[in-house]
């Protein structure tokens, strides 16, 4: 049993599946701002979502589905207006929503999921939604993925799709995959209680109670160690279907399910991954790992606290090798651990050792952080607890794309 990913994947791949993108018009600009994708079968389903006390209206209608509904068979994403911050308005427009495509589909409202993505504190105008749906509805398409992956885009310059094939018994399953995410990247997605927002389709039969399961530590270890600007959103939100559309069913506690979470895994991460290279005006990927803390607690503070701090961020994008800035952050991150134990790499080049300078020229790192992804290596000689997250620089351009957001 393996998995490989294919190319142009997109969530339209998996067997069973359509989706289609169009402009409704809640972009200024005029380009394609409404997606929908749509399981020909009712699909099993599970999500995870933002843990911001503001939760927008989709989300909150999402929660509700997750917990009260056996299948989905459609998600509809708007991009242009969060609908965020929105009070009982809100609420009642994200089920109107979710009523107006179920009509026009032909199924019920219960079976339709929103997920919305842009400016908070505006009020939805329906009169987009009719737009988008009667638009979306008849261009819904097995070849419509990547054009759903590119109507969900914000400040994303790039759609993100994908999709693995897994070989199980002699048989193919499908995930497919797309994410938009570009800024106000922080996510801390739990279940069912995560603007990056994530749609992933299957054609495994897989039951909910087993996605609800897999979903959660693939989050954990995919969209939950990226950090662009360490601020959390309003609207993350994370769904995967499961149509059984293959034939393939995966028994809990199986090899099969196994194999199939570690797809599902490398899925993830792989558009995670992209969701910070495409970060708002990222020039550089790093990865902070923190190795032998007291605990993995320990390591999430301290790699968090490098990968969120502004004066390391900076330094990164001015090809800067101020390990100083990396020691100060794990300093103040609250993790326990001895600074004279402290060793700090730059890819594998020494630049702290037992909590001092290592002695390296500056000159000897300079080819290290000129390069568009590179690793920050903490060792904390405590014990065996690690942790490690990715992130971005920050430049000019990812302030003028912030200060210049609303107009």
């Amino acid at each position: 049993m393996s998995f490989e990913f294919i190319e142009r994947g997109s969530v339209t791949t998996p067997a069973g599946f359509l989706a289609s993108g169009v402009t409704a018009g809640f972009k200024r600009s005029g380009a394609p701002d409404f997606a929908m994708v749509l399981s020909e079968k009712p699909a099993a389903f599970a999500g995870v979502f933002t843990s911001c006390t503001f939760a927008a209206a989709p989300v909150r209608l999402c929660r509700k589905r997750v917990l009260e509904s056996e299948y989905l068979k459609a998600v509809m994403i708007n991009s242009g207006n969060a609908n965020a911050c929105t009070g009982e308005p809100g609420m009642a427009a994200a089920q109107k929503s979710c009523e107006i495509a179920a009509k026009a589909l032909g199924i019920s409202a219960e079976e339709v999921a929103v997920a919305s993505t842009g400016r908070i504190g505006v009020q939805m105008d329906m009169s987009l939604i009719e737009k988008g749906v009667a638009l979306a509805v008849p261009a819904l398409s097995a070849d419509g993925g990547n054009s759903a992956s590119e109507a969900i885009m914000t400040t994303d310059t790039v759609p993100k799709a994908a999709a693995v094939k897994v070989d199980i018994n002699g048989k193919s399953v499908c995930i497919g995959a797309m994410t938009k995410g570009a800024g106000m990247i922080d996510p801390h997605l739990t279940a069912p209680h995560a603007t990056m927002i994530c749609i992933i389709t299957t054609d495994a039969e897989i039951s909910k109670p087993q996605l609800i399961k897999l979903l959660s530590p693939a989050a954990d270890a995919s969209f939950n160690r990226i950090t662009v600007d360490g601020d959390m959103s309003t609207n993350d939100t994370v769904l995967i279907l499961a149509n059984g559309e293959s034939g393939v069913k995966i028994a809990p506690e199986s090899e099969e399910e196994k194999v199939f979470a570690q797809a599902l895994l490398a899925l993830m991460q792989n558009l995670a991954k992209r969701m910070v290279l495409d970060g708002e005006g990222a020039t550089k990927f790093v990865e902070v790992r923190v190795v032998n803390a007291r605990s993995d607690a320990d390591a999430k503070l301290a790699a968090e606290a490098v990968g969120n701090s502004l004066l390391c961020k900076t330094a990164w994008f001015g090809n800067d090798p101020n390990w100083g800035r990396v020691v100060a952050a794990l300093g103040y991150s609250g993790a326990k651990f001895s600074d004279e134990k402290c060793d700090v790499y730059f890819g594998d080049i020494p630049v702290v050792k037992n909590g001092g300078d290592a002695g390296t020229p500056e000159e000897a790192l300079l080819d290290t952080v000129r390069q568009r992804e590179f690793t920050i290596t903490c060792d904390f000689h405590e014990g065996d607890g690690e942790y490690w997250v990715w992130t971005s620089d920050v430049s000019y351009e990812y302030v003028k794309i912030n200060a210049d957001y609303h107009t």
